[in-house]
């Protein structure tokens, strides 16, 4: 993961001036309200605690719990940094929501048929090689683009160069076995709501030793949940292609030809 790409927030330069999210939710088209906290169709935000301005957005853990637990598939972390999700995967079980340690992926519990939403670090950006649309309109610099170890160095540096204005830690280094979202605060972190007991080893080896002993009456369910996801597109396609089918039946018989 040395060469992948990450941000880093530096909260001591952040104004709070909300340039970030209005970016995000133009490339993501999204609605243009802009939540005082992430939701499924507000995936960064900044929040003001103990004096300071935070932002708000997936961490994109390098071995993220999200991926491990998703049964089908519908989220993955890409050679280039983000944790990205596919809806068309997605059977809804939300275990991605209950099982991530900074509470990112929320359900469109508003929707007839409601997805996850989650910042994706902008992928398709980064997949043409430019940077996060949030990184690319920050007036301050407070939120910073490229490759992980090239941030984590620029880090250590800030820190370095002004040792009274930071707490002397890179959150997201190491905690849950490190993440591509890197941040710098002039206070404690947990004062921005940051959790600071994550362990340093990635969690999915700690679900995974709690999954590997659930009942198998538990995975057979995910099994049951899938069938009746895919029993249920199959249907919907069948029902298409029965559509087109009478449509064409009905325009040859109003033109004397046969279907």
């Amino acid at each position: 993961c040395a060469m992948s790409h990450g941000l880093l927030l530096d909260t001591t330069r952040c104004i709070g001036c909300g340039a970030c999210s209005a970016a995000c939710k133009e490339q993501n088209e999204l609605p243009l309200e802009i939540e005082d906290r992430t939701t499924a169709y507000t995936w960064t935000t900044v929040q003001s605690r103990a004096g300071v301005n935070v932002r708000r957005m997936c961490m994109h853990c390098l071995t993220p719990t999200c991926v491990s637990v998703c049964p089908v598939g519908a989220m993955n972390k890409t050679a280039d940094g983000p944790v990205v999700y596919d809806a068309e995967r997605c059977i809804g079980c939300r275990y991605c929501v209950q099982a991530c340690p900074f509470d990112v992926p929320k359900y469109q519990w508003d929707r007839a048929i409601p997805v996850v939403g989650k910042c994706v670090m902008c992928a398709p950006r980064l997949a043409k090689g430019e940077p996060t649309a949030c990184a690319s309109v920050c007036p301050t610099g407070a939120t910073k683009f490229g490759e992980r170890s090239a941030l984590i160095a620029e880090a250590r540096r800030r820190i370095a160069s002004a040792p009274g204005r930071y707490v002397d830690h890179v959150y997201g280094l190491d905690e849950v076995g490190g993440t591509s979202v890197l941040m710098l605060s002039s206070v404690p972190f947990a004062q921005l709501g940051l959790r600071e007991n994550l362990p340093h080893q990635p969690l999915p080896g700690l679900t995974w030793n709690v999954l590997s002993n659930v009942p198998d009456i538990v995975m057979l369910g995910g099994t049951v949940l899938y069938g009746i996801y895919w029993i249920t597109r199959r249907r919907d396609l069948v029902r298409r292609i029965e559509s087109a089918s009478a449509i064409r039946e009905r325009e040859a018989r109003e033109h004397g030809r046969p279907s």
